[in-house]
């Protein structure tokens, strides 16, 4: 007999004492808590819009029915999984009720391993559903920080970021590659009295030698017109010695031009950002002016913690750019989590990108590049939830979109294991 893992909640709407008491029993004996009800009524003010679990009701009772007691659940939480119970002549009523939401009925009298195993389906896909919510409550919750995360780390990072702001202090953040340096800088440069003026960008690896001194150390020159701002030096490792030696004597004068003649003082914030495991490319000199506060931003590997609100983040963020569905994000949080993340929040990202489009489903690579029939049905995927999303949520506008005979798009929807129904409640206004 299917189980799971945890206590799942149920409510259960039936007139007849005995079937609620047996159904009652044969729930809680499988692991279900049990909120009984004699009528829909007096089951209506329990069943919120949070309600944490999953709703049994009997179709035919007296005063208000279990079909007018879903229409009801469902204004409050679409995604809130109804099972209906009905009897023999109630069939037809319930499938026109399945059309309208309602998760599957049951007809009586039921077999008892089958109410069972409904209710796992049931409350299983409730438990995603809140797990979703949570995740993207918390992603929303700190999207004004955008430092998102909850891993040790991150949170001191974050709680550093307004004590920096306004500091007299130049920074040095190491860290992987695609791990956010660039944009905690910029956290902090918008957190303080400098974010009136320019965030400007130099990075170490472009600079030819010609152009140290004629451009980027000149009057007029990007550190010149960084005034008052911040100065971010992206890959500050791949720097030549040349201009290290030039970052030097600037970051000790605050001075151009660095000849001497007829200098002007440079107020500006300097903020470098240096690959982990290379601080021994940089001349000791210039690594000590520059780290008034050195930082490190931990690859994604040491906070995997952070993966399901980060993927839920960016996945709502492109989901509305590509006005396609969001996808089940604690479904996909876990498969995740098993990825090693060489690239981290940025192949996130990206990865997010992807799975909004059809294109990746989340699983730890193998390494070899998909199939062609693997990239079609990608292509196909994308494509097909592309003009639902478009249509707003309209089967039949899709369709005509698409200019597929309704058979055949029926045909590749399930092929290709589209789920109309979540797509629909996503991209409906």
């Amino acid at each position: 007999m299917t189980t799971i893992d945890r206590t799942p909640v149920v409510a259960l709407v039936d007139d007849e004492p005995d079937l609620r008491a047996a159904a009652s029993q044969l729930l809680k004996l499988h692991g279900f808590e049990v909120r009984p009800f004699a009528d829909a009524r007096s089951a209506l003010p329990e069943l919120t819009a949070d309600f944490p679990g999953i709703l049994i009701t009997d179709v035919r009772m007296p005063g208000m029915s279990g079909l007018e007691l879903m229409d009801a659940v469902r204004g409050r939480d679409a995604d809130l999984p109804v099972l209906l119970l009905t009897g023999h002549g109630d069939i037809g009523m319930a499938v026109e009720a399945i059309r309208n939401g309602a998760w599957d009925f049951l007809s009586k009298p039921f077999d008892p391993e089958a109410l069972v195993a409904a209710a796992v389906r049931a409350a299983t896909a409730r438990g995603l559903t809140l797990e979703n919510r949570r995740l993207r409550a918390l992603a929303d919750e700190q999207q004004g920080e955008t430092l998102i995360g909850d891993s040790l780390a991150i949170r001191r990072l974050r709680g550093m970021i307004p004590l920096l702001a306004d500091a007299p202090l130049d920074l040095v953040i190491e860290g992987e590659v695609g791990t956010g340096r660039e944009h905690f800088a910029r956290l902090v440069h918008r957190a303080g009295r400098r974010a009136r003026h320019r965030f400007l960008v130099i990075d170490c690896a472009t600079v030819p030698v010609a152009l140290v001194e004629r451009e980027v150390f000149a009057r007029n020159g990007p550190i010149d017109r960084a005034h008052r701002g911040t100065l971010f030096l992206d890959h500050l490792e791949a720097a030549g010695p040349e201009l290290q030696n030039r970052l030097a004597h600037f970051a000790e004068k605050r001075a151009l031009p660095l000849d001497g003649r007829d200098p002007h003082a440079v107020d500006v914030r300097i903020v470098a950002a240096l690959e982990e495991g290379q601080r021994d490319r940089i001349l000791p000199g210039l690594f000590h002016l520059l780290a008034g506060v050195p930082l490190r931003l931990p690859p994604l590997s040491e906070r995997k913690e952070d993966i399901p609100m980060l993927f839920a983040h960016f996945a709502a963020r492109a989901a509305e750019r590509h006005r396609c569905a969001v996808p089940a994000l604690a479904d996909h949080a876990m498969r995740l989590a098993a990825r090693p993340w060489p690239g981290n929040v940025l192949e996130l990202e990206k990865a997010a990108e992807r799975i909004c489009l059809g294109l990746d489903d989340g699983a730890p690579s193998s390494g070899e590049p998909a199939s062609l029939p693997e990239r079609l049905d990608a292509f196909e995927r994308a494509t097909i939830i592309d003009a639902i999303a478009a249509a707003d949520g309209e089967i039949a506008a899709a369709i005509q979109a698409l200019k597929l005979p309704r058979k055949t798009f029926y045909y590749r929807v399930n092929r290709l294991g589209i789920d109309l129904r979540a797509i629909r409640r996503q991209t409906r206004p």
